[in-house]
């Protein structure tokens, strides 16, 4: 297979893409279903699809984060391009963004793309957690001297 260049993909696919959601009642917004695309944002440069080196986290089966990574080197063989790694819901928040950054790092990915990687985790995480119950209102003043 023939290599491309992924400026040439983006000018290709910018317009007709199978991850591309428009929105016209919200002033023309458009969104991407892209799993590698951290912001969900249409752009070319957050969408995965398009970049040799891109990262996706998504929500674990067991509760916990999935970080998947896409290889520079394989890129022209989907079924092989993706790394995929399970975080347990079990480790602790701060081990769990640490070991985001550094997998990231070691394999040269761009600090901004680590930035929202973190941001998204941490998103996800507190989306797992159980809903508190609210407690109930303290009746204060008047209506608490009349209960009394």
């Amino acid at each position: 297979m023939a290599t491309l260049s992924s400026d040439l993909i983006w000018e290709v696919t910018r317009g007709n893409s199978s991850t591309l959601v428009k929105r016209k009642q919200a002033g023309g917004v458009q969104f991407s279903k892209d799993p590698l695309n951290l912001r969900n944002q249409y752009s070319r440069k957050y969408e995965g699809l398009v970049a040799d080196k891109a990262i996706g986290i998504l929500p674990a089966e067991n509760g916990g984060i999935t970080l998947i990574t896409k290889k520079a080197d394989k890129q022209h063989t989907p079924a092989s391009a993706l790394q995929k790694s399970t975080i347990s819901s079990k480790r602790s928040t701060r081990k769990t963004y640490s070991s985001i950054v550094k997998s990231t790092t070691k394999k040269g990915y761009r600090p901004d793309l680590r930035k929202d990687a973190v941001a998204r985790a941490s998103a996800i995480r507190k989306s797992q957690q159980p809903v508190k119950e609210d407690k109930p209102a303290k009746l204060r003043g008047k209506k608490a001297q009349a209960d009394s």
